[in-house]
Parts: structure tokens; sequence; C-alpha cells
């Protein structure tokens, strides 16, 4: 499945985008009702992995498996229905992204600015994920225990 082009009806943005706007916006809801609730975030992040196809979500659940384990201290959520991981101030760290979200080649794994993974000038911040090894497994918890230090 390819993103849909921009409609005739709307210029600005595609169905894919509003959609993803919408989503937000019920989990902005949700994200009140929860507040700094982990179980419901936890939940909430479960059923997001859940309705992923059978090639993302053995990702999504894997990573989601590295991250809690790896840096307990960040609040599992969702982030434009996507696997998300917050600081304590709700700002995301890290997100998952399936690569059919958009129809992509490869899911991502990435970071927020907010992550600590400075590095010189330069340094990635999303990772094209398709497979995950033990080395792959070790590369993510690494990032993630840097990002929150």
């Amino acid at each position: 499945m390819s993103p849909k082009k921009v409609t005739e009806k709307s210029k600005v943005w595609s169905d894919e985008e509003k959609a993803a706007m919408r989503e937000r916006a019920k989990e902005m809801k949700a994200e009140a009702r929860a507040s700094k609730n982990r179980e419901e975030g936890e939940k909430i992040l479960l059923a997001a992995i859940a309705k992923m196809d059978a090639n993302d979500r053995p990702l999504a659940k894997r990573i989601h498996e590295i991250v809690t384990a790896n840096a307990p201290e960040l609040m599992p959520k969702t982030w434009y229905g996507m696997p998300a991981y917050a600081d304590k101030d709700g700002k995301v760290i890290c997100f998952f992204q399936a690569a059919s979200k958009f129809g992509t080649r490869y899911s991502t794994f990435g970071f927020q600015p907010d992550a600590k993974l400075d590095d010189g000038n330069m340094w990635a911040a999303s990772f094209a994920v398709i497979k995950l090894t033990s080395a792959e497994e070790s590369k993510i918890a690494a990032l993630v225990k840097k990002a929150v230090r």
C-alpha cells in the first residue's frame, strides 16, 4: 500500500495525514485521562501494536521490551498512533513507526530532540529497521540508555 496523493479537495493534507491528526487528537484525550498512569499508557501502546500488520508487530513488540528493560523511567504511550516513550515531563524521547503506517519500505525507530544522543556536530536520530538480531537489539538498548542519561 503506498501513501495516497493529496486530494483535489484538500491541497494541504493527504488522507493519511488527516487520519494521523485525528489519531493524535484521540491520543491526547486518552493521555489526559491516563495522566501519568504507566499501566494505562502501556495498555494503549500494546493495543496500537496489536493493530499492526504481521511484519511490523513483532518488531514493535521486541522494541517495546528493549526500551522498557533499558529505560524503565520512560512512560509508554502512543504518538500519532505509534508506540512511543516519554520522559517525566511527557516529552517523547523515542518512538517506533511501522512501515505499514505510511506504506514505506522499512519501519523506523527514532529519537526526538530531547533524547541525549548528541555526538559532535552530527548524529543519527532515526534508524531503519527491517529485522532485529542480537546486534540490532544491543544497539537499540545502548541508544535508549544514552538517550535518557
